[in-house]
């Protein structure tokens, strides 16, 4: 009886198949939903808020010189007065007081050789002059006894006492003694000769500075063997390398086209790579007589006004030859943008200003004319980028595509 009456059991699905299909429905509702606010959002910005393609140019520091240039060239920073300095003699480096960068003066030891056996030579050299010295008193001792006997001979021959054989004998021994003290003379001038280069090659082992100046390189180690330029091809020939920083000059290859601009003392900005920050004022100092045949240009040498201990032989130079010279508040750099960036309304001036593919309208407080750039005193920043003949729908806000120019 129990199973006959759950066999007639019966289950109703329909109220869980109407709530699914209630749910589906409201899930498409609310998808239907989320397209339409995306379509339309890409329809705002496409129709409301569209992408403008602007030219932009970026703010940037100009110096006022650029306005006044003639020509630009460039070249090297060069020492006019340079040397390698060298041993005059050959020996081994037992001392060197210098190091790369070492400032050193005219006449100053910045190195010594072994000495022992210049030394040995030197107060052997005296010994053998005092020798001679010696040698000379007794030929003048022994000349003054001749000369004595010999006038003495004379006398007696005239009065018939002695013969004239005892005269000659006597004549014999002034002449020998004369020349004694000639010989001796000659030797003790020798001897001297010979103190004087034992001394000479003393004071070589004694390597100075030929004039003021700054080590560039080291060239040679203690204990190195060193001699003279050229003398062995197995010994270095130089201890150090030295300039006269006062002597620096920018070589700079100047076009045979343009060699009429430059002329003997003509103004000029010297910009170094190794200091872009600075411009240093300078004047040509002088246009070598002679051209480059394979880059048709000649040599222009530019002296500095300016003296700056970072200045460097050998750095790379860059050099504007000016119509005239730089005043102190033109050696200052100053920010400029492109003019056609400059919108005007109601007495006031304003850039687009862009930011994150955005512009913003900015008001600006102009200065001087610097070319074909206005001089910038407040409103923007060197490296800003600004909006270059901004178009009519142009606004506040705008998104933009940058074109850079």
């Amino acid at each position: 009886m129990v199973n006959k009456d759950i066999s007639k059991l019966k289950i109703d699905k329909s109220d869980a198949m109407q709530y699914r299909r209630v749910r589906r429905k409201l899930s498409l509702k609310i998808a239907a939903f989320i397209f339409a606010l995306v379509i339309g959002f890409i329809l705002y910005r496409l129709v409301f808020n569209p992408v403008v393609e602007v030219k932009v140019s970026t703010v940037s520091q100009v110096y006022p010189s650029q306005t006044f240039t003639l020509l630009n060239a460039s070249g090297y920073v060069v020492a006019q007065r340079k040397a390698a300095v060298a041993s005059k003699i050959t020996g081994r480096l037992e001392w060197l007081g210098v190091e790369e960068g070492s400032k050193v003066k005219k006449g100053q030891v910045i190195a010594k050789l072994e000495g022992e056996d210049a030394a040995a030579a030197r107060d052997q050299a005296i010994a053998n002059l005092d020798n001679a010295m010696f040698n000379l008193d007794m030929t003048k001792a022994e000349m003054n006894d001749a000369t004595l006997h010999y006038n003495r001979q004379k006398e007696l021959l005239s009065q018939g006492v002695v013969p004239q054989s005892e005269l000659d004998i006597a004549e014999a021994r002034y002449k020998r003694a004369k020349a004694a003290v000639a010989a001796a003379e000659s030797a003790i001038n020798a001897y001297k000769a010979a103190v004087h280069f034992a001394r000479i090659s003393l004071r070589y082992t004694f390597i100075r500075a030929p004039f003021d100046a700054v080590v560039l390189t080291k060239e040679a180690d203690v204990g190195d063997i060193v001699a003279p330029l050229g003398a062995a091809a197995t010994a270095r020939a130089a201890v150090v390398t030295i300039a006269d920083m006062d002597s620096l000059l920018v070589e700079a290859d100047v076009s045979e086209s343009n060699l009429q601009k430059v002329k003997i003392g003509r103004p000029c900005e010297i910009q170094l790579d190794a200091l872009p920050e600075n411009r240093f004022r300078g004047t040509v100092h002088m246009i070598v007589p002679t051209a480059d045949r394979s880059k048709a240009s000649v040599m222009v040498k530019v002296k500095f006004l300016d003296k700056d201990d970072r200045i460097l032989p050998e750095m790379s130079a860059k050099v504007a030859f000016l119509e005239r010279s730089v005043t102190l508040e033109e050696q200052k750099p100053k920010t400029a943008l492109n003019s056609n960036a400059i919108m005007m309304h109601n007495n006031t001036r304003s850039v687009f200003l862009v930011n994150e593919n955005r512009v913003h309208k900015t008001p600006l407080t102009t200065g001087s004319q610097i070319g074909d750039l206005i001089e910038v005193l407040d409103g923007v920043k060197s490296g800003d980028k600004v909006v270059v003949n901004p178009p009519k729908n142009l606004k506040h806000g705008t998104r933009i595509k940058m074109k850079e120019k």
